[in-house]
């Protein structure tokens, strides 16, 4: 976080995690009007990108209080109000609660621990639990290690969950993190349509969103992960 520019998104992956604003289809400005949904809080650039540059309405399901201490206290996260909810709670429960069926319209996954190996939720049933929160037009984003072997098994639960017509995914940044998005309700628009929803969001919130759009592509599970994935789901 740049200290002058808190509300800026600085990192390169945490910048395409919001790259599900490609796939609404509400103007451009009219993003305040969304229900936003964040599984884990990292340094809260998306939470604040959310609440005070979107101004959506924003919660946050975090299971380590100190990461929500150390958010408030070095990262400007502020205290929760009409449309902030940071929650301590463990994730893969919020996602089943009956109250959160079609609740959300965008949701952001990036649940990691320390040692950052692979995602702490990562089966089939939770990515199935992600696709009944969101509402019926709902776009999901993931942050996985695009590099890592576990790449194609994550990816491939993703799509069984939601469809492979319905998971696209963005090419590795520099240091291998690599963005999946998973959306309900809807074919994946023209990327003419994608380009033109790019250049708005670029001028309005300055993120690089006619880059998302040249590196984004849909996800094709290998024949291996297909295996693996209908295995590790039997």
């Amino acid at each position: 976080m740049r200290i002058r520019k808190p509300l800026k998104i600085e990192l390169e992956y945490v910048q395409r995690m919001m790259a599900w604003m490609l796939l609404r289809d509400e103007d451009a400005g009219a993003l305040s009007g969304l229900r936003t949904l964040q599984l884990g809080l990292g340094a809260g650039a998306i939470t604040k990108f959310c609440h005070a540059v979107l101004r959506a309405s924003t919660t946050v399901v975090e299971i380590n209080p100190k990461v929500i201490t150390a958010c408030r206290h070095w990262f400007h996260l502020p205290a929760n109000d009409d449309r902030l909810q940071v929650i301590e709670a463990d994730a893969g429960r919020f996602v089943t609660q009956d109250d959160q069926v079609g609740a959300w319209d965008a949701l952001c996954v990036d649940l990691y621990d320390h040692e950052a190996a692979s995602p702490v939720l990562d089966d089939e049933a939770f990515y199935r639990a992600c696709w009944r929160v969101l509402d019926d037009r709902g776009v999901m984003s993931v942050n996985l290690f695009g590099r890592d072997a576990s790449f194609e098994r994550s990816a491939s639960r993703i799509a069984a969950a939601f469809g492979a017509d319905r998971t696209a995914m963005l090419k590795p940044t520099r240091d291998g993190n690599t963005i999946v998005l998973a959306w309900k309700g809807f074919d994946l628009p023209a990327r003419e349509a994608l380009a033109a929803r790019a250049e708005t969001l670029q001028a309005r919130y300055e993120l690089p969103a006619r880059k998302w759009v040249q590196l984004l592509s849909a996800f094709q599970p290998r024949p291996a992960a297909r295996r693996a994935s209908a295995r590790s789901s039997a």
